[in-house]
């Protein structure tokens, strides 16, 4: 967010609110409601603010507008008595509106334009006063018109201009886009070059003025001006921000209607300059000209007080929270205790929705009032649907490094015949395309067609899956269910300190992935028993779930897959999902080291690894922490039938350190365990 300077003066704010705080002190009271006060320095019996405006307040770059921050800080009134208008002299003779028109070429480029006509103008040099509010803020004074007009744009942050009507060459005001060839000679006396990105206000022959941005030399007012003209007007923010890019062009008017203007004051700031012209030059206001609409439809917004407390974590009361929202020029009607209609004013076009009105609040009410704290940790995870759980376990394995894929859910039959043997599926009664035939039962045939496309492009490693509907016949009705596949095809290259490795995708690969998201769900238990050579039924929890494999050679022939292993699974996720415990009890990290002691032996084939953690598990109550397989050997030096094992055992007290002395008898009672019921010989 881009952030402007703002002057203003400690006595010019005093015209608006009652301020009891001394210079120095309200510059920190408005830092820390977000207008950072770069500067505060003494002038001339004043003080003058310099202030950073972030670019979504417009309305700070004005002095009413700082004085409303200052009213709703010191908890003080707003006086808008100082600005009340008694412009209606019955006295002035109204020019006939027939003899001076304004045209506006496209609404989209200005929405609204008043020209205001004053007879028997008197210029001269401005009061004292006003050229020193003028000077403190860094604009120098020029003559009593052209200040007025500045002083209502530092005032209200409506740019106004004030052009010499005797040097029109007509009646007639256009608001129109420049004309290819077009010049005009701004009052800086610098000649520009026009074009039509550049909007202009002209008279009937030429432009008189940059719009928004700057005015013409040729009907600015001097000395000799007798009678003006005074614009007021919405411009578009982004013609004018063009215009003046083009033109090299900066200026006070264009840095406010850049930003947006508030529309809804347009009219009064045009009064309030007309009444001081009145007080200060005795012009007669003798007539004027309105031209577009401006919409007096404001936003609301539903607001309940307790929110404060929801997004905060402070109890703020509804009392002052309805004080700080009024004294910032929110109109509130109280529907109950807590809850509120609150109206946007047209100067806070930045306040869309109730979050905007909590961080009001949180400004004036005081940042330094809300404690910090460190945010409510809640490691549980909470899933309302299968929906969020599927959401889960992509995350989890994109995150092993699977890629997500996305396939049809029509098949045709010799892609279901290549891997599935079930002859109930649905067939579509009239396939648009023969690859359409069937509504899949299973997901894998789909994946190995992506494992062939992928591999004749030259992808050295596929290893993608699919979450999605499979479907079977049942009755007269359709059953369907959400199934997970992956495969795995290829090898991938490890960079490690010994260099560069190729680690090749194998059946352990895919069944560390589905051990490792079951691990993630909460699954406690995940089986798995060889089904057929190349096919091995996965249970969880004792109920069975899918298969994982290796995609016969067979095939992969058809498949056009050659001299390649493709390792598949499925499963199902509804019968997953039923096993899922996603409770989990965090313990505080150990204080006390572990010892770790391995057992290396020679053990039989055909018992099971996991019964043997399982028992050592139980016989190490209660000093062991963890057990885990950490070599596995077959070769010449092992006897034909049985494999070679290592298994490290973790041992630890969470109260304090163990000894020897305690692990040891431990670690041979487990030794002795596995020699006398699995029958091992040691190593």
């Amino acid at each position: 967010m881009t952030v402007n300077l703002m002057k203003v003066t400690y006595n010019w704010l005093k015209d608006f609110v009652e301020i009891g705080l001394s210079p120095h002190a309200l510059a920190d009271k408005l830092t820390m409601a977000g207008l950072e006060v770069k500067t505060v320095e003494e002038k001339e019996g004043d003080f003058v603010f310099e202030i950073e405006i972030t670019s979504n307040r417009p309305d700070w770059l004005s002095v009413v507008g700082i004085a409303r921050e200052v009213a709703a800080i010191t908890n003080k009134k707003f006086n808008a008595n100082c600005l009340m208008l008694n412009v209606k002299n019955p006295q002035c003779k109204r020019l006939n509106l027939k003899q001076f028109n304004v045209n506006i070429e496209s609404q989209k480029d200005c929405s609204f334009y008043s020209a205001k006509i004053l007879r028997n103008v008197k210029v001269g040099q401005s009061p004292d006063w006003l050229k020193k509010r003028l000077e403190l803020v860094g604009c120098r004074s020029v003559n009593n018109i052209v200040d007025i007009t500045n002083y209502v744009l530092f005032e209200q942050a409506q740019p106004l201009h004030a052009f010499d009507l005797d040097k029109l060459s007509s009646g007639e005001i256009f608001v129109r886009r420049a004309r290819k060839g077009e010049k005009l000679i701004t009052i800086d006396a610098v000649e520009k070059n026009l074009n039509p990105e550049i909007l202009v206000i002209a008279d009937k022959n030429n432009p008189i003025a940059a719009a928004g941005v700057m005015g013409g030399k040729d009907t600015e007012v001097s000395w000799d001006t007798k009678n003006i003209l005074l614009e007021a007007a919405v411009f578009n923010p982004a013609v004018v921000r063009l215009g003046r890019q083009i033109l090299g062009l900066n200026s006070e008017s264009s840095y406010r209607f850049e930003r947006g203007v508030n529309a809804q004051a347009v009219e009064f700031c045009s009064m309030r300059a007309v009444k001081l012209m009145l007080d200060l030059s005795g012009a007669e206001l003798v007539g004027d000209k309105s031209v577009g609409k401006i919409s007096k439809k404001t936003k609301s917004i539903y607001f309940d007080c307790r929110c404060i407390q929801e997004k905060l974590g402070i109890n703020v009361a509804s009392a002052k929270i309805k004080t700080i929202l009024t004294h910032l020029g929110f109109s509130l009607k109280a529907k109950d205790k807590n809850n509120m209609l609150i109206e946007i004013p047209g100067f806070r076009s930045d306040v869309n929705c109730a979050e905007d009105i909590v961080e009001e609040v949180a400004r004036i009410y005081g940042y330094e009032k809300i404690h910090s704290s460190l945010p409510a940790v809640k490691p549980q995870a909470k899933f309302s649907s299968d929906r969020d759980l599927v959401l889960f376990v992509k995350n989890i394995l994109t995150g092993l490094g699977l890629n997500e894929a996305i396939t049809y859910s029509l098949i045709d039959r010799e892609s279901l015949s290549l891997c599935s043997s079930t002859s109930a599926f649905a067939e579509v009664r009239d396939p648009l395309s023969k690859e359409q035939e069937i509504l899949r039962p299973a997901i894998v045939p789909s994946l190995l067609r992506c494992v062939s496309y992928n591999l004749n492009q030259k992808q050295e490693l596929v290893n993608i899956f699919e979450i999605a509907k499979v479907y079977f016949p049942s009755g007269a009705s359709l059953d369907e269910e959400l199934c997970l596949g992956i495969v795995l095809c290829g090898e991938r290259n490890l960079l490690l300190e010994q260099g560069r490795l190729k680690d090749k995708m194998s059946l352990l690969h895919i069944k560390g992935v589905l051990e490792t998201l079951a691990s993630r769900l909460g699954v406690k238990e995940v089986a798995f028993a060889w089904q057929t050579k190349e096919i091995v039924d996965v249970f969880a929890n004792g109920k069975k779930i899918g298969t994982i494999g290796c995609c016969a050679q067979q095939i992969l022939e058809k498949l056009d897959i050659k001299h390649r292993d493709v390792f598949m699974l499925e499963v199902s996720l509804n019968k997953l999902f039923d096993c899922v415990e996603l409770k989990k009890n965090f313990v505080t990290l150990p204080k006390f080291p572990a010892i770790a002691r391995d057992i290396s032996f020679v053990i039989k084939n055909n018992i099971s690894v996991q019964e043997v953690l399982d028992a050592i598990k139980i016989a190490g109550k209660p000093l062991l922490e963890s057990v885990e397989v950490t070599d596995y050997y077959q070769g010449s030096q092992i006897p034909a039938g049985s494999r070679g094992l290592t298994i490290s055992c973790l041992y630890r007290l969470l109260e304090r350190t163990l000894t020897e002395e305690e692990v040891s008898p431990v670690h041979a009672r487990i030794a002795k365990l596995l020699i006398e019921k699995f029958e091992v010989t040691l190593r």
